[in-house]
């Protein structure tokens, strides 16, 4: 579990710089995390998905056919299911929290539980968990722009709410880890079934779709979108 490792030490590292940086950082300094992000975003999403997609012309088309179909019914599953919904509430709490956080009063708990909340509510954690426990290469690189997502946050929740905003690394790896060992496990049975480029050829659209809420470019449901995931394969399977 090298990436869910690495977006810990980001977590960890983000509240040491909170902790020793006495002002925010600079819009300039903003401004280029988020380019850098979401043009690694834009990169390893479209490498995935162009990695997952083999054979003749006239197979590609159907792969990628069948991803978009998968996304399509995803997404009215996601709604049905109210994903989004969810989401957005763990994001209105985490703002109501900050509002009200004193920075002379360091609220260890808070901190931990909003800093925690955020981050695996963040689709990343389910898709680059996913990556990582069925692509065999031991290391998924979007973990590394999560890690940074994850950091910064830190850097920001720290002067809030003290050095327990560190300790949400370990809810992290938990939810991360556990992921992650799902897909290892099933990864043998979706291999012999040819099964698994479906799911990473959707899971790299919808990291690309994650650029699009980083760059500011399209407001993008994506939580509504992740029961793809398993559609994908489904589909694949009905169709063999």
């Amino acid at each position: 579990m090298i990436g869910v490792a690495i977006n810990a030490i980001g977590i960890v590292a983000g509240g040491i710089v909170g902790l020793r940086r006495k002002t925010p950082l600079t819009a300039a300094n903003e401004s280029f995390f988020k380019v850098a992000m979401g043009a690694a975003t834009v990169f390893l999403g479209l490498q995935l998905t162009w990695q997952s997609l083999n054979g003749t012309f006239g197979s590609v088309m159907k792969q990628l056919g069948i991803v978009l179909i998968s996304m399509t019914l995803g997404k009215l599953t996601g709604r049905l299911l109210r994903l989004q919904k969810l989401s957005n509430k763990i994001g209105k709490y985490a703002t109501s929290r900050m509002a009200l956080a004193n920075p002379g009063e360091k609220q260890f708990s808070e901190g931990l539980v909003v800093c925690a909340l955020l981050a695996c509510a963040n689709p990343l954690a389910i898709l680059a968990s996913t990556q990582e426990g069925l692509s065999g290469i031991g290391f998924a690189p979007i973990f590394v722009v999560k890690a940074v997502m994850d950091g910064l946050a830190g850097i920001a929740f720290v002067s809030l709410f003290g050095w327990g905003v560190m300790l949400a690394a370990i809810p992290v790896v938990a939810f991360q880890g556990t992921i992650f060992l799902l897909a290892r496990s099933s990864e043998p049975m979706l291999r012999t079934h040819g099964l698994i480029d479906p799911i990473l050829a959707t899971c790299g659209l919808l990291i690309f779709c994650v650029s699009l809420i980083i760059l500011n470019l399209k407001k993008v449901e994506l939580t509504d979108y992740l029961p793809s995931l398993a559609i994908a394969p489904l589909i694949t399977w009905i169709l063999k």
